[in-house]
């Protein structure tokens, strides 16, 4: 992530994104812990995941959207917290 290093990335558990059935996610960084909801876009000549998300980071809530999209196998987006922090990402699947 461009604001957060590794070791914050993964302070908890394995920082990761998760898209599953129903348009629903989750996503797991630092002391952030959130559920997604996305829908999946046009974007140019390719598409796009865009998504909200509500959850907590230590215990206070926090709420936002993003959207990702994947380029060469690798899952880049961006993250914005509502009136907030904001960062690019890039993730590979491992799954």
């Amino acid at each position: 992530m461009e604001m957060w290093d590794q070791d914050y990335i993964d302070l908890v558990t394995d920082g990761h994104f998760t898209f599953g059935k129903d348009r629903i996610g989750n996503f797991e960084f630092g002391a952030v812990v959130a559920e997604t909801e996305y829908s999946i876009e046009e974007f140019g000549n390719t598409e796009r995941v865009e998504f909200s998300f509500v959850g907590q980071d230590e215990y206070d809530p926090v709420s936002g959207r993003g959207w990702a999209m994947i380029e060469n196998d690798i899952l880049t987006g961006k993250i914005l917290f509502h009136a907030g922090d904001e960062s690019e990402f890039k993730a590979k699947k491992i799954k």
